[in-house]
């Protein structure tokens, strides 16, 4: 098993490349960039960044036309277009600024922010415990309730119960999440009668003079909504999952060799079956709650207001701050390769009979 994580460890490393070099590719060839709305600000005397920094550059402009070739330099200085350029540094061609910014990402030394003027990393950490919120607690309550609910649709596959269960998890499985959280927002925020619960942020604006027992209601109070059109639109997935992975099992020769032996149902069920089926379940747990936290929950967190890293790069991506799109593209990467590997020890751990090794890879 050594061997085979070894392995998986080095592959990381083409594969995090090859990811960098696509994406960055894109990124630099879409229209709109740094660069670009730096000089539409100029012109109106604003400059994103180090307020005095932009100062100093906006009061260097003097009549001179620009001939550069970007977008809204017509009219400025050409010495501004190029100051403009060094601050972001894009004085330097495309393929120098990439392994200048993956010499640095190897080394864990991230940029600052185009428009925050902050660290990334400072920004990615002040932001993650609201994405991990609503990631462990949606991941939670999804497991609770999925595995069960599959189990018992195993069992019971092919009554009423399966029929009508299988009805309403189709309509939940239909509809995203997003439209979840815009029926709730309507019957239960956002100045209906029915006001139950705040329309944005995860705490009170004055949550820190709170005693501790009022601060984790406040905090709940604020998590019930977005948590739960989580909940709503992600629980179908994972109990059509649970079902046919137990119906698998259930049909399998070795179950009913335990019930021609005379074995208890539910000691067959927990005792054999369990194992086995939970195998596929539990493994993607870490995968599933990645997903949920960086991808799931953008569109609740731009919904609920809610300041996660879902909401950073969605708004970096619209500024193209650089800094932010690369940085959270590296780290985020890396980490879901790593994730993977975890998910393959998590299968070795629930069913030891599983080798790696042995199948070549």
């Amino acid at each position: 098993m050594g061997r085979y994580i070894l392995k998986r460890l080095l592959l990381i490393i083409p594969t995090l490349f090859g990811i960098m070099v696509v994406n960055f590719i894109i990124v630099q060839t879409a229209p709109g960039g740094p660069v670009e709305q730096a000089l539409a600000m100029a012109k109106y005397g604003q400059m994103p960044g180090d307020t005095g920094k932009s100062t100093q550059i906006i009061s260097g402009s003097g009549t001179d036309t620009s001939q550069s070739g970007y977008r809204g330099a017509q009219g400025l200085n050409s010495e501004l277009v190029k100051k403009i350029e060094q601050m972001y540094g894009f004085d330097k061609p495309p393929v120098e600024r990439f392994f200048i910014m993956m010499w640095r990402y190897i080394r864990f030394d991230f940029d600052d922010s185009f428009f925050y003027g902050k660290n990334v990393i400072q920004l990615i950490f002040e932001r993650l415990p609201v994405s991990l919120s609503l990631g462990l607690w949606t991941m939670l309550i999804v497991y609770l309730v999925s595995i069960p609910l599959g189990i018992r649709k195993a069992v019971k596959h092919g009554t009423k119960f399966d029929a009508w269960t299988s009805g309403v998890i189709a309509v939940f499985y239909a509809i995203p999440s997003f439209l979840f959280a815009l029926l709730l927002i309507t019957l239960f925020s956002a100045g209906n009668p029915l006001k139950l619960f705040p329309l944005r942020g995860l705490v009170s604006d004055n949550w820190a003079t709170f005693p501790w027992w009022q601060q984790v209601s406040d905090y709940i109070w604020h998590i019930i909504l977005p948590v739960l059109a989580l909940v709503l639109g992600g629980f179908a997935s994972l109990t059509l999952l649970t079902k046919n992975s137990f119906l698998e099992e259930i049909n399998k020769q070795y179950v009913i060799t335990a019930r021609a032996k005379g074995l208890a149902p539910n000691k067959i069920l927990y005792g054999h079956v369990f194992r086995n089926a939970m195998l596929i379940v539990i493994a993607g747990f870490p995968g599933s709650l990645i997903r949920t936290i960086f991808t799931g929950s953008l569109l609740i967190e731009i919904l609920f207001s809610l300041d996660g890293i879902g909401l950073l790069g969605f708004t970096a991506i619209l500024k193209r701050d650089y800094p932010i799109i690369f940085g959270e593209l590296f780290f985020f990467t890396l980490l879901g390769l790593l994730i993977k590997i975890i998910n393959d020890l998590m299968y070795r751990a629930v069913d030891p009979r599983i080798n790696f090794e042995s199948q070549g890879l």
